[in-house]
């Protein structure tokens, strides 16, 4: 008789592990995506997140399931300031209890965010900021990024315009992004021949430009060769606009900079043959996935995908990729090893998160700018796709 009770309490332990293992397996994969929806960066942060539904619609074939789990999307708003940030994400993995969280659009905002992915051990892919520091300095084993990052950016728009002769002065935003991004590419640079002398940083908000552009000219006047402004910009301000209106022809001196969101490719018209290199235009990349793209943003939103909406999409497929090799394992440690040298499609192509800083390696387009009448943006037209393997991208996190 004692054999018999002890039997079924055995049977019955044994079937309710697998009950709550199924009631595990059936738990929705909660995935928060916090951007910077009001702001300077309101622009790129809903491209991330209509890039980011529309890749988890892809590659989970319209069914918003993987591994046999329901897919639950929370949004936050950030709002450009990293206190909320902070707060937001803390909620997120606290109160909300979701598996992992997406985003950062400001390179301020997605540091700030840093420090509670690590206090809480959970993961945090960042998209799209781009500061070298968030996959170096300022890095945890819990932050992976699919966004490109400064020295990738920089490599890309040194080997573009860099060869022997050439002399450039550098304007940035004086913060994160413009300093991790002039440092990078100052390093670039010097392996391509060419020679830095000067670097000007302006404030995020700067509107009027006279002063700064004024002492970069000054700083090329007297120089002999090809003299290039190199500009790196994001946000608000048209830094583009007031070197034009300062004619810096009359110096032999011509304009490079990196790619950047549509409407913003708008003043990019004033400069044909401007090259540069870029991390997405539509135009530009030949897969599956950014066909897919291109022609359901078009028949949704009636234009087509736009820089970060590429990104959002990148995120989406690297979160699915994952969830179906862990085989709907969301615990940190088992998404970490298959994340790590973690290949994966995006609308660029493979990406691939290197094991030792999270950073996903990926191509970058060398461009030259044309201007056609029935586009209403300049259009940027590749020279030369710069591959994984010809980008000897830093690591910088001291692992």
């Amino acid at each position: 008789m004692m054999r018999r009770v002890l039997l079924g309490l055995a049977l019955s332990l044994c079937a309710s592990q697998v009950f709550v293992a199924a009631r595990a397996e059936d738990k929705p994969l909660r995935i928060a995506l916090i951007e910077d929806r009001t702001g300077p960066l309101e622009a790129y942060a809903k491209q991330s997140e209509t890039g980011f539904e529309l890749g988890l619609e892809y590659a989970t074939h319209g069914t918003m399931m993987v591994a046999g789990r329901r897919i639950e999307l929370i949004k936050k708003d950030s709002q450009t300031k990293a206190d909320v940030a902070r707060n937001l994400l803390a909620e997120a993995y606290g109160d909300d209890d979701v598996d992992l969280a997406v985003g950062g659009t400001s390179s301020a905002v997605a540091l700030a965010m840093l420090p509670v992915a690590q206090d809480y051990k959970k993961i945090l892919i960042i998209e799209p900021a781009v500061a070298d520091s968030i996959t170096g300095a300022k890095w945890n084993r819990y932050i992976f990024r699919t966004g490109r990052n400064s020295s990738q950016d920089a490599i890309a728009n040194a080997l573009a315009i860099g060869k022997p002769g050439v002399i450039v002065a550098t304007l940035a935003q004086d913060y994160a992004f413009g300093h991790d991004g002039v440092a990078a590419f100052r390093t670039a640079l010097a392996a391509t021949g060419a020679h830095l002398v000067h670097e000007e940083y302006a404030p995020p908000t700067t509107t009027d430009f006279t002063a700064p552009l004024q002492r970069i000219f000054d700083s090329l006047a007297n120089e002999k060769g090809d003299k290039v402004i190199w500009v790196i910009w994001a946000g608000g301000g048209d830094p583009l606009s007031a070197i034009k209106a300062m004619d810096p022809a009359r110096l032999g001196i011509r304009v490079a900079t990196g790619g950047n969101i549509l409407p913003a490719l708008v003043a990019y018209k004033a400069f044909p043959g401007l090259e540069g290199a870029t991390y997405y235009y539509y135009d530009i990349p030949k897969n599956p996935e950014n066909d897919w793209l291109v022609a359901e943003h078009e028949k949704r939103f009636h234009q087509p995908p736009d820089f970060f909406t590429c990104g959002g999409m990148a995120a989406a497929m690297a979160v699915i990729t994952a969830v179906e090799k862990t085989h709907g394992k969301t615990d940190s440690e088992t998404l970490i090893a298959a994340m790590e040298g973690l290949a994966f499609a995006t609308p660029k192509g493979k990406m691939i998160f290197r094991p030792q800083d999270h950073q996903a390696l990926q191509s970058m387009y060398g461009f030259r700018i044309a201007v056609e009448p029935d586009v209403a943006w300049a259009v940027p037209k590749l020279t030369h796709e710069f591959t994984i393997e010809e980008m000897s991208v830093p690591i910088q996190n001291g692992r």
